[in-house]
């Protein structure tokens, strides 16, 4: 009996487990998206600072500047300034949008800028086509 006792009560247990387990208090259906809790700033700012030793040391000279050139690709020139009063090695990118914020495929690679003692150094970024309108730059700790 007691040999018996031993395979029931598990049988029973995975039984339950399987009952209880299948049943959901979600609707059955599509599901709608989930909104991040972190706000989108590669979408709405022109620059940002990816790492927080970045975001502690960088900031920017004003508002990068953009022009379209004379066969229609756009260049944009930022101004990192370095805060602190030691020699600082980042890294910068510039990912090129279309008028609707939509990257556009072209991205630059990620360039080392030295930002020497609160020195401000420009950077300079050339779309590889006429399709962009709108760009983010990106600055990182170098790697």
């Amino acid at each position: 009996m007691k040999n018996h006792l031993s395979l029931i009560i598990p049988l029973a247990a995975a039984a339950a487990l399987l009952a209880t387990g299948c049943s959901s208090t979600h609707d059955k259906g599509p599901y709608l998206p989930k909104q991040s809790k972190t706000p989108a700033y590669e979408s709405t700012e022109p620059v940002v600072l990816l790492d927080p030793g970045v975001q502690y040391s960088v900031t920017t000279a004003g508002p990068p500047v953009a022009r379209l050139l004379e066969d229609g690709r756009l260049e944009v020139v930022a101004q990192l300034r370095n805060r602190e009063n030691r020699r600082l090695e980042v890294q910068a990118n510039c990912v090129f949008k279309d008028v609707n914020g939509i990257s556009t495929g072209d991205e630059t690679p990620f360039q080392t800028v030295i930002l020497t003692e609160n020195a401000t150094e420009h950077v300079r970024f050339v779309s590889a086509n006429n399709k962009a309108a709108r760009y983010t730059i990106r600055v990182r700790q170098a790697r």
